[in-house]
């Protein structure tokens, strides 16, 4: 016999409305009305309306990621990551992709493939970040910072990327988010081998 309580299925709020309550250099704080359907409550709630991101996953032949390691000022600190930055208003996830590697690594690859797509904090957050696998990447360009980046750029393999992640050392959620769609990818990867260059 079951004596769990019967489930409780959440309520759709309904949206009668939203305003500008700030705007700031890189999102914009709404304040959205929502009410309701059975409570008849109604309250207003902070929507950061920020614009889309895209993050790659840039594979080197010889199976090394890319990383990017900066100053974080939300943390006072430095994170490892993976590169990756804002859309243009308009541009496709790929391009974006290759578009962010290429400016903040020097780095460009010949394969772009979209491996999934995540609400970064659906709590507060309408925006959706992509994540993108770029293959065979190599060092092709100059680096293209914006006013206050200031970026190391490294490789590692990927299977110390991943002990890297366990370990706390790489934290960003994000980042973490990417290397979990990847995660699938790499296991085929790895039985193929490494690519050689002829």
């Amino acid at each position: 016999m079951n004596d769990l309580p019967a489930p409780i299925v959440p309520a759709r709020w309904e949206k009668s409305g939203q305003h500008l309550h700030a705007s700031c250099q890189i999102f914009d704080v709404l304040h959205a009305h929502y009410r309701h359907p059975a409570r008849g409550r109604e309250r207003d709630f902070v929507v950061i309306k920020a614009p889309d991101w895209a993050n790659v996953i840039a594979l080197t032949p010889d199976h090394q990621l890319v990383l990017v390691r900066q100053f974080r000022f939300g943390i006072d600190d430095f994170s490892i990551e993976i590169p990756g930055g804002v859309m243009e208003r308009g541009e496709e996830p790929l391009v974006a992709a290759q578009r962010e590697l290429r400016e903040e690594t020097g780095f460009s690859g010949t394969r772009a493939r979209m491996l999934g797509s995540v609400h970064p904090n659906p709590a507060i957050m309408n925006n959706v970040c992509h994540h993108i696998l770029v293959e065979d990447v190599r060092r092709t360009n100059e680096l293209a910072w914006d006013h206050d980046e200031e970026i190391e750029v490294l490789t590692a393999p990927v299977d110390e990327v991943y002990a890297w992640a366990r370990s706390g050392r790489i934290s960003h959620a994000l980042v973490l988010d990417a290397l979990l769609l990847f995660a699938p990818e790499w296991d085929r990867l790895k039985g193929r081998g490494p690519q050689t260059t002829v």
